[in-house]
């Protein structure tokens, strides 16, 4: 049975095996030691370093907390909330990233103050404008800043944790205009093209249709598998929102879709697997699409441009906004018309085309 060591030191087996020394006093550090502790040269090391721990003062391992009444200490407070745990993990590492990097920013150029000092009773809506505004090259990060400063104000006031804090004043800043259709909407010849490079039996070729016959994300088609089929129909609910507003759905499995399933090595647990014979992330299967789109050379072309092409052939077929939105699970119309109008144009247009050629004849 080994002696027991002195106080503070502790033995370590290194990747080889061989025991090492050291000593680690509550203080913070760690020494190397002689390896033999019945040793003359121990006792002296251990000697020195624990007349060293005794006059060392002691060191924090955390920052101090921020002063109250500002930025900072709102942040760090609706970090810890139950509302801000209750989102989803990814939702929590981007709010994360966004306010933190807000705060951290100077007020200023030149300036030492940054956002996070700036209390609560001083914020202006100017003040949330210049954070807005120097993101002004990428509206849609630009955006974000707004809506993730808002979310955290907006729980501050409710949960009064500043009595200064009584209004959003981020509410009266405007989100930026973001320009063009957003995703680009797949074309019929670029559908074409991506079946002629990816034939039928291959994953490539089942992704595809998985996303464009049901309309649905990456992040609810990677989780598709044999049980969530029941006579014909997939039954889920999707993953986005599905903590605080579930939506659950019903869709029918067209034939065009079970002809590819059926002609595909599909999982037990998923229909689509990895080279490792595992489930996709939604991350993981966003760069093998990108990969599997670029082998079929469509540069324009993404998994979300599916769905979004999944709405648009509905809305070419006649379907209502409420039809289109039983399949894509949107819960606005406002949302089915940003991604079918293109469409409805077009058929709208093909009307009037008829009309004429009716008239001429």
């Amino acid at each position: 049975m080994k002696r027991p060591l002195p106080k503070y030191v502790y033995r370590h087996r290194d990747r080889y095996g061989t025991e090492r020394l050291y000593y680690r006093p509550p203080n913070g550090g760690s020494t190397r030691l002689p390896d033999d502790p019945q040793s003359e040269a121990f006792a002296e090391a251990h000697r020195r370093l624990a007349e060293g721990a005794e006059h060392r003062p002691a060191t924090k391992s955390f920052a101090p907390p921020p002063p109250q009444n500002t930025l900072e200490s709102i942040w760090r407070q609706y970090e810890r909330s139950r509302e801000f745990r209750a989102l989803e993990k990814s939702t929590q590492r981007v709010r994360q990233l966004v306010i933190e990097k807000c705060l951290k920013e100077p007020i200023r150029p030149d300036a030492s103050e940054t956002f996070g000092d700036c209390p609560v009773n001083m914020l202006t809506a100017k003040a949330i404008k210049v954070l807005r505004d120097r993101k002004a090259d990428f509206p849609n990060a630009a955006n974000g800043r707004l809506k993730a400063i808002r979310q955290m104000l907006s729980w501050a006031i409710e949960a009064e944790v500043d009595d200064d804090l009584t209004y959003n004043i981020a509410r009266d800043v405007r989100n930026l205009k973001v320009m063009g259709d957003g995703f680009h909407s797949w074309t019929l010849d670029e559908v074409e093209q991506f079946e002629r490079t990816h034939p039928l039996g291959s994953r490539a070729r089942l992704a595809f249709a998985l996303l464009l016959y049901t309309g649905q994300r990456r992040s609810d088609m990677v989780t598709f598998g044999r049980q969530h089929v029941r006579d014909g129909w997939l039954f889920f609910t999707q993953f986005k929102g599905r903590k605080r507003n579930p939506i659950r759905m019903q869709i029918p499995i067209v034939p065009e879709l079970q002809k590819v399933i059926d002609a595909s090595p599909c999982g037990d647990l998923t229909f689509l697997m990895t080279d490792y014979g595992k489930p996709f992330t939604s991350n993981g299967f966003g760069n093998k699409m990108r990969q599997w789109c670029d082998e079929a050379r469509l540069p324009d072309c993404s998994a979300h441009g599916l769905r979004k092409a999944a709405a648009s052939r509905l809305a070419e077929l006649g379907c209502t906004d409420a039809e289109i939105m039983a399949i894509t699970g949107h819960t606005t119309r406002k949302e089915v018309d940003r991604y079918t109008k293109g469409a409805r144009q077009r058929a709208l247009a093909e009307n009037v085309l008829r009309r004429v050629e009716q008239a001429s004849e």
